[in-house]
């Protein structure tokens, strides 16, 4: 039996990342990330059972990551504007250090697989998350709301900004490139619209 080497398995990771990231959920195959590892397609089965395997491997890696990074210095008893604030710095943060991340989840969320590697992987960060909501309308903080509402509402703004930068343009193709001032903007007239 051969022995698993922790350096090819993290080659293996990253060529997958790129793979779906330039080919998209629909390109992607082992027989691609074989060849693009410089290695068989036998060798992929020592690390992953099958593509369902590597995938759920991948996403629950990168989750783990977004989900540890999200949370860094936020607690659900902070005020509303001054969660809703960290929540936006970690999540700028993620984005700006792991792109290729970012746009791997992307690909999986509208995949066959989604919903599938997502369901359980939540954990810790959506009882934080619930809860900051929670209090936010105990305290009289923000407007009691559908918890999808206030998500489109409370992430919408800064996601759409995310996608822009990376894309490199806005609307009808203007040049984009994302600033604090355009975050703090942006971040204000967001709490300012959930608060009551």
């Amino acid at each position: 039996m051969r022995v698993r080497d922790e350096n090819k398995e993290k080659l293996v990771i990253d060529k997958a990342i790129d793979l779906f990231v330039s080919e998209g959920f629909e390109g992607f195959s082992m027989n691609k990330l074989a060849k693009a590892c410089g290695i068989s397609v036998a060798t992929l089965y020592i690390y992953y059972k099958d593509k369902e395997d590597l995938i759920s491997k991948i996403a629950n890696d990168v989750g783990e990551m977004f989900f540890t990074m999200s949370l860094k210095d936020f607690s659900p008893d902070m005020s509303f504007p001054e969660g809703l604030r960290k929540q936006w710095e970690n999540r700028v943060a993620f984005a700006f250090e792991y792109p290729r991340e970012v746009a791997f989840f992307e690909i999986l969320r509208s995949s066959p697989y989604g919903e599938h590697v997502m369901r359980g992987r939540l954990g810790i960060f959506k009882e934080q998350m619930t809860q900051f909501f929670q209090n936010a309308v105990e305290k009289g903080e923000l407007i009691p709301l559908n918890p999808a509402i206030f998500w489109c509402i409370a992430y919408g703004p800064l996601y759409s900004m995310l996608r822009f930068h990376q894309e490199g343009k806005a609307m009808a193709g203007q040049p984009f490139s994302i600033t604090q001032p355009m975050i703090d903007q942006a971040l204000e007239l967001t709490i300012k619209a959930l608060t009551p």
